[in-house]
């Protein structure tokens, strides 16, 4: 799993692109992202499927922020990413979010 970042000129917006490993997928058909970025759906940004078994998202995030997040395999696995920023237990679960930090370091 891997997190890209790439920041606008104006430096007030970041482009992290999500990537799940084909190791990570374990063989699943999808993956969706779900986080403060969108409402926590499990549907409205899936990830893309590649040859080689990962999947990945782009998505423009506001700078200077952290997001909390999970994937969902095959709609049924929530999993972390293993190279978030950090980690911050769930407020509704026993269970920690991945969190992307979107600022400069």
């Amino acid at each position: 799993m891997s997190l890209k970042k790439s920041f606008s000129k104006d430096k007030k917006k970041c482009t992290v692109t999500f990537t799940v490993s084909a190791e990570a997928a374990r063989g699943a058909h999808k993956i969706n992202i779900a986080g403060d970025f969108n409402s926590w759906s499990s549907t409205a940004t899936p990830l893309e499927p590649k040859k080689d078994g990962s999947f990945s998202v782009k998505i423009e995030l506001d700078a200077d922020k952290e997001y909390q997040f999970r994937y969902l395999l095959d709609d049924c696995k929530w999993e972390n990413d293993w190279a978030a920023d950090k980690y911050i237990p769930a407020p509704y679960s026993n269970v920690d979010n991945s969190v992307v930090v979107t600022s400069k370091i």
